[in-house]
């Protein structure tokens, strides 16, 4: 296996003295497709912006290797010289600024980083075409000042369009489908999978699974409350956004679960709970007013006192839930 490409141990990072990450590890190598689904809060986007050196966040302990360099001992504009590329959200409007000057100002400060001459004007228009192609991005869009005036989709193709333009090591994709109908999304995971090499890497971070209908995990990765508390493959967030993920409250009587965006979702009777606690026999959840018998359940992770249990119903069906101890 390659060296890793990003590697990042017991991560803990905030913002105004509020903990966020708390203790997360993540390895990336060439190659791979991750994909981090997570509740509202739970810190994925504090992930992406610390990574990419968003002032707003504080690294308070832990370390991150990309290519074999001390991330955190990088600049902003250096981290994206050395490869790391981060799509925002929510792109922000620069009047006045020309996608074509923008672009261009970008692409001459990589170079002049590695010690390369500037690219002329006629090369880099060249570039501009054959980029702008991956993405279908009107040569009128790409003539107006930065994203202003510009649509959802818009915005959001034109984030891929930098992407392919600055060929990155390292894609954070930070909710690149938000907002997107499903013909804006098909063209951006088509040009997220274009730009896909044996020698770079991407990290989606979403709530759908729809998006990755078209851009495919190698894994995938549950954030809660500032950790990775459970790593799959695909079949993840297939789980998770189907509702097999849910996470737990634990009261006297009952475990009241909730689904991933804090509504009530079910309950859990218990019957016979074993002596530590996490085997579950004859126990029934009632979803949505429907009672579900409980043929099995098994512990499959303990984390910062969070226990991570697999449970699977008389059809079959898998259920995944974190009980706060």
């Amino acid at each position: 296996m390659k060296e890793a490409l990003l590697k990042v141990e017991n991560l803990r990072a905030g913002i105004d003295g509020k903990e966020i990450l708390r203790g997360l590890n993540l390895t990336v190598h060439p190659g791979e497709v991750h994909a981090i689904m997570g509740p509202n809060g739970s810190g994925k986007s504090t992930f992406g912006g610390v990574l990419a050196g968003d002032p707003r966040f504080s690294v308070e302990s832990g370390s991150a290797t990309f290519h074999g360099t001390d991330l955190f001992g990088l600049s902003p504009e250096d981290r994206s010289h050395e490869g790391l590329f981060l799509s925002f959200q929510y792109p922000v409007e620069i009047p006045g600024v020309t996608m074509v000057n923008f672009m261009r100002a970008a692409v001459n400060a990589k170079r002049k980083y590695f010690g390369q001459e500037p690219m002329g004007a006629a090369d880099f228009l060249k570039m501009m075409r054959q980029k702008r192609a991956i993405v279908e991005l009107d040569n009128k869009l790409a003539s107006r000042s930065v994203n202003e005036g510009f649509s959802g989709g818009e915005k959001k193709r034109n984030e891929i369009f930098q992407m392919a333009v600055l060929e990155p090591r390292l894609a954070i994709l930070d909710e690149t489908d938000s907002g997107l109908d499903i013909d804006a999304l098909r063209i951006v995971a088509a040009g997220v999978n274009a730009l896909k090499t044996n020698d770079n890497a991407t990290i989606v971070i979403t709530h759908y699974q729809r998006l990755l209908d078209y851009i495919k995990p190698d894994f995938v990765h549950i954030l809660y409350k500032g950790q990775i508390v459970h790593s799959g493959g695909p079949e993840l967030a297939l789980d998770y956004r189907q509702g097999g993920v849910m996470y737990v409250i634990r009261s006297q009587s009952e475990h009241a679960f909730y689904d991933i965006d804090g509504n009530s979702r079910a309950i859990i009777i218990p019957g016979h709970v074993g002596s530590d606690g996490i085997t579950y026999e004859d126990t029934r959840l009632n979803v949505n007013g429907a009672d579900i018998d409980v043929i099995s359940a098994r512990r499959i992770k303990v984390s910062d006192g969070l226990i991570w249990l697999l449970m699977t119903d008389a059809d079959g069906n898998r259920h995944i839930a974190v009980i706060e101890s």
